[in-house]
């Protein structure tokens, strides 16, 4: 028997799908709601695509009720925070607005609420 999970797992893996769709267009644009990457780097266009397709996944792996596939969302989680990070340390995410600086550090922050939230609610999976 299934179990189900409860309401708040299920909007963290679809804010993680919602947030990883995101990351996958900037990823392309180089542009999202006035955020930008650097355009001219093919590897920000991957990297961005890349942390947002471990975003949205791992977000499709949470809404499971399977102990694996919550160890494979937060695997997932620790790739986006590190991709993120990475992106800033190598210049494809520009630091040059505070709005820019603001974004990047809050949506970071999240991604690492969501890794530690899931491993406080771990008991519910199975």
């Amino acid at each position: 028997m299934n179990k189900k999970l409860p309401t708040d797992i299920v909007i963290i893996a679809v804010l993680m799908v919602v947030f990883g769709l995101a990351e996958i267009v900037t990823g392309f644009t180089h542009s999202f709601l006035g955020l930008l990457s650097t355009a001219s780097a093919v590897a920000s266009t991957f990297g961005g695509v890349g942390i947002g397709a471990f975003y949205a996944i791992g977000g499709f792996f949470l809404l499971t009720t399977k102990k694996w596939a919550a160890i494979v969302a937060e695997i997932c989680l620790i790739l986006v925070i590190v991709g993120r990070i990475s992106l800033v340390v190598f210049g494809y995410y520009p630091l040059n607005s505070f709005l820019q600086t603001f974004s990047i550090i809050i949506g970071t922050t999240i991604a690492i609420f969501f890794a530690i939230y899931i491993g406080v609610r771990w008991r519910y999976f199975s």
